[in-house]
């Protein structure tokens, strides 16, 4: 049975453990958050075996550092070394390590989707109870294979679109060249731009304490693109537009396109409300009588 420790502290005293929390973080000393946490869970009124289950630890550990934070305050916060080298992972750890990160930080219990060298950090401590420093997790991940880079987005509710995307460009897009060869077609790959007109923020060297101000043209209108490319000869059409992107600006800017070719054309677009409406359509039916007999 676990005993409950009331422990209080000033205002100053706790802002001073957010502060000392905040550094542990930053330099990636786990030991020493984990420490600290535990201070903030007994501050919080949970019990000792509560807070030694959520932090992983035994109850005489946490009586421990409540004990060293009594007698010494703050200067009972103080992150150790080991010494040495940090303990090496065997090559299944390692392997499950590898297997982890592949499959994503969420699988693993965070609250993220992408991993950065503390979280990998977190995660080796809590698995293994081996603690590296980040400069050694990054150098061992490089050894695994493993580079730091940009993601791209992929949306979780559109299923398996590496399946999707395989199922167009092997049975779709064939079944396009085909016909646009047959009918002598262009294909047209079609989509829309914005262009703010008030510039962007961006980083710049500063004094220390002066926030730097970037000047800006007021302006908060945008200019406005669309446009569509020829997949077989790189033709070019394109309109500038002032207004709302809609199903009549879109329908407006196609006569033109039309105007221009005497080609049948297979219009390659996304599935925007104003590309996809009952205006829409209707529109692409009435052009089956000629050349815009394709919509994909």
């Amino acid at each position: 049975m676990s005993i409950a420790i009331r422990l209080q502290v000033s205002n100053q005293m706790l802002a001073s453990l957010y502060e000392r929390l905040n550094r542990a973080y930053a330099m990636g000393q786990l030991r020493l958050v984990k420490r600290i946490h535990a201070l903030l869970y007994i501050l919080d009124g949970k019990d000792v075996a509560e807070v030694a289950t959520i932090l992983k630890l035994s109850s005489q550990t946490v009586y421990n550092y409540v004990k060293a934070f009594i007698l010494n305050q703050l200067n009972s916060l103080v992150y150790r070394h080991s010494s040495g080298r940090p303990s090496k992972l065997s090559v299944a750890q390692r392997r499950e390590l590898g297997e982890t990160i592949d499959a994503g930080p969420e699988k693993a219990g965070y609250d993220c989707g992408c991993w950065s060298t503390i979280l990998i950090q977190d995660w080796i401590f809590n698995r293994f109870g081996v603690e590296y420093e980040p400069r050694y997790v990054a150098e061992l991940l490089d050894k695994m294979g493993f580079s730091y880079q940009r993601g791209r987005f992929v949306s979780d509710h559109l299923g398996d679109v590496a399946k999707e995307q395989e199922a167009w460009m092997t049975q779709t897009w064939p079944e396009i060249l085909r016909r646009a060869e047959e009918k002598g077609a262009m294909i047209l790959f079609g989509d829309e731009a914005s262009f703010a007109q008030w510039g962007s923020l961006s980083y710049t060297w500063a004094r220390k304490g002066q926030q730097p101000t970037v000047k800006t043209s007021g302006i908060r209108k945008a200019y406005k693109i669309l446009g569509l490319i020829d997949f077989l000869s790189g033709a070019f059409f394109y309109k500038a537009h002032t207004g709302r992107f809609n199903s009549e600006s879109y329908q407006a800017f196609l006569i033109e396109v039309l105007a221009k070719t005497n080609q049948h054309l297979i219009i390659i677009q996304d599935g925007a409300r104003y590309h996809t409406s009952k205006a829409m359509v209707e529109f692409f039916a009435k052009q089956e009588v000629r050349p815009l007999a394709e919509k994909r």
